[in-house]
């Protein structure tokens, strides 16, 4: 099952969230943390499949937290203002809660994740077809044709021989929906297929950079670096 991780300043408001995320019992394993340093060293050693994450937090606020990070984790917002709520989307966020939560609310957020029984993600895998439309033109692609996804804004631009489309998906709800085995974030903009890699290169301060068969270039977070080192026992 799924973890996620509530980074609240409040221990109200962090506790009655934790309630009902229990009571909706979408995730095996709840994590908490009230301050950004608290919540990145759980976000690291924990990796959870979800942080709702409050926008004022002491010393670091939600946004400075993200931006922090070497990628972006699937999130939630969760604040009682709603003028962030246009900025948040530019963070890849699933939604965007104000408080005080209601469980209703909640639950449509969840829903955003696509979530199987037992709070398994669903996989598309690279065999499955998918409908591409962007303006007057339309593709069905198989998701092993498609070599990088990369976020634009909360939309995200499909790579695939003969177009680049925009599809109105983040990044988080593809990196949840993908088949891990084959896509595979690199950093905070982009996700690549495995099997469209060419050649490996050492980058700076022990990054790795990426050439696709179609000549794109990609640098590789410094954190995704080691987990493809390992991938591939470099």
């Amino acid at each position: 099952m799924s973890t996620c991780l509530v980074i609240e300043d409040s221990r109200l408001a962090r506790q009655e969230l934790i309630a009902m995320l229990a009571d909706l019992g979408s995730f095996s394993e709840i994590l908490e943390a009230e301050d950004a340093e608290q919540g990145k060293r759980l976000l690291l050693q924990e990796n959870p499949d979800l942080v709702f994450l409050d926008i004022h937090l002491p010393g670091q606020n939600g946004f400075e937290f993200l931006e922090s990070l070497d990628e972006l984790p699937k999130v939630i917002f969760t604040t009682a203002y709603d003028e962030y709520a246009i900025k948040s989307f530019d963070y890849n966020a699933i939604d965007y809660l104000l408080k005080p939560i209601k469980k209703d609310r909640l639950e449509k957020a969840l829903a955003k994740l696509d979530l199987a029984p037992h709070g398994q993600p669903k996989t598309l895998g690279i065999g499955k077809q998918v409908f591409v439309k962007d303006g007057e033109k339309c593709w069905f692609i198989k998701l092993g044709d498609i070599r990088m996804f990369e976020s634009v804004g909360n939309y995200s631009k499909v790579y695939f021989e003969g177009g680049k489309p925009m599809i109105h998906k983040s990044l988080n709800y593809l990196e949840g929906v993908l088949d891990a085995e084959i896509f595979f974030r690199v950093n905070r903009q982009q996700i690549i297929n495995l099997n469209h890699i060419e050649k490996l290169d050492s980058w700076f301060n022990g990054k790795l950079k990426i050439r696709l068969k179609s000549g794109e270039e990609v640098e590789v977070s410094r954190r995704q670096s080691n987990r493809i080192k390992s991938l591939f026992s470099i």
